[in-house]
């Protein structure tokens, strides 16, 4: 089930509630042990050399309990009470570079600025430039805002207890959280809190796409219809149509402008590919599933092409995604599309400026809030705010948080992609049944597909991202 993202004081609260229930603190920090030393394990090779820093509350403790599942690793354990006494110590650690520092100094319960020897002790470790892995929270940060008390630990990656807390998910807070995940099953009972958002975990997805019945053929899945690619930027609609493919719709159809259709049609073999032209608006109609926009950028699209996706999004009864240059086609004021008619869009940070008049850097000090404002502007509407953590929410909804993807998918395609994948799998009726999961699921899968090439290479572009998908 999909995980609230709570307060400090919601997270005591049900830690409170395990411990009456008869939960043990001793069981509990042993999974969160195991799971750290899970974590330590993965970012690290064998025999590689793991710092462990432990202070003396419960992350330092959960720390001391990973070193039993450190295997093939050089583990050096240094716990600090007083930190002007560790100092030395700490610096002789350091130039050693091990391979890992694990950051277990301070945990959730942090509500005061850091004191003169804990700041120097932060400042050495981020000075140090080592990969860090924090505990919970990185020492030193406000675990509700976000905010550095005084200074905080930039940890490349940070493992979280149970549920998401608020602070980490803050913007400000990306370069001290790092990637951000999440150990759910440490042992206490069921969250007993509802949340205004909600971490997604890959267990929301179990039984995501259906099996295919053993009498399925290409109609049982639905037909995608793509109006993409425009003189300059013709391979949005390719890498569009080679996403929506991964999906695994029945049929995949791209329409694009006559002066790219040569160089779009050339590069795909399992998409049909039309030139545009007001006849060839007929090749929509048996579609199930529209998505337009990519590549969309050339100010010379016939006004016809525009019109007729403003008429999809405004009158069709069938799911339409909206990404890129599309965005600024749509009737904003006294629209009403189809009840019940699913629609998308996908803008990224400077797209999402650009529809509310605002500073990308404005949409990124607050992304939740921007995506409420993108809400209320299209009530209907799924809103897909790319970004770290992408959010996914319609005017109705909770916000999902998407939990996958990394900076690799900072990157032209990307998008493109994303928004194929979307429209592939709103094409088939299992999708029109639950859009939601359907969405949701896209976004994950798109992430998911970019965390597993980072995985195994330093470089990768959107050929390997669609062959991973």
């Amino acid at each position: 089930m999909p995980v609230p993202v709570l307060t400090v004081a919601q997270m005591r609260e049900w830690e409170e509630l395990s411990w009456r229930a008869g939960k043990s603190v001793d069981t509990v920090m042993g999974l969160a042990g195991a799971a750290l030393a899970r974590q330590a394990l993965a970012m690290t090779r064998p025999h590689d050399a793991i710092l462990l820093l432990a202070g003396k509350g419960n992350n330092g403790g959960d720390t001391k309990r990973a070193i039993e599942h450190l295997v093939e690793r050089q583990v050096r354990l240094l716990e600090i009470t007083e930190p002007e006494m560790a100092h030395d110590d700490l610096a002789v650690q350091l130039a050693a570079k091990p391979a890992l520092v694990v950051d277990g100094l301070f945990g959730i319960g942090l509500n005061r600025p850091l004191q003169k020897g804990w700041v120097e002790m932060v400042r050495q470790l981020n000075e140090s430039a080592l990969p860090v892995l924090a505990v919970d929270v990185p020492s030193g940060l406000c675990a509700d805002t976000g905010a550095p008390l005084g200074v905080a630990v930039r940890a490349r990656a940070t493992l979280t207890f149970g549920a998401p807390k608020a602070g980490c998910l803050s913007p400000a807070a990306a370069q001290q959280v790092g990637r951000l995940l999440l150990a759910d099953d440490i042992g206490l009972i069921a969250c007993p809190h509802t949340a205004d958002s909600y971490w997604t975990v890959p267990g929301d997805f179990a039984g995501t796409p259906p099996p295919r019945a053993a009498d399925a053929h290409k109609g049982s899945f639905g037909h995608v219809g793509i109006m993409a690619g425009s003189l300059g930027y013709h391979g949005a609609a390719v890498l569009a149509a080679r996403g929506a493919l991964a999906a695994r719709p029945g049929l995949v159809t791209v329409l694009t402008p006559e002066n790219v259709y040569v160089p779009v049609a050339s590069q795909l073999q399992s998409a049909m590919a039309h030139p545009w032209s007001a006849a060839a608006a007929q090749h929509l109609q048996h579609c199930t599933a529209f998505v337009m926009g990519p590549g969309l950028a050339s100010p010379d699209i016939p006004e016809n092409f525009k019109s007729a996706a403003a008429e999809l999004w405004q009158h069709s009864p069938k799911p339409v995604v909206a990404d890129a240059s599309a965005l600024d086609w749509l009737p904003l004021t006294n629209v009403s599309t189809p009840h019940g008619a699913v629609r998308v869009i996908t803008p990224h940070p400077g797209e999402a400026a650009r529809l509310l008049n605002m500073t990308a850097q404005a949409v990124q000090l607050d992304r939740q809030q921007t995506l409420r404002k993108l809400s209320a502007m299209l009530p209907s509407a799924w809103i897909v705010l790319k970004g770290q953590h992408t959010l996914i929410a319609t005017a109705d909804t909770p916000v999902w948080i998407n939990s996958s993807g990394n900076p690799m998918l900072a990157q032209g395609g990307s998008g493109d992609v994303l928004a194929g994948l979307l429209g592939g799998y709103l094409a088939q009726p299992w999708a029109q049944r639950d859009p939601v999961t359907a969405i949701r699921f896209a976004v994950w899968r798109h992430g998911h597909a970019a965390d597993c090439l980072s995985a195994s290479r330093e470089s990768w572009g959107m050929d390997e991202l669609i062959g991973q998908l």
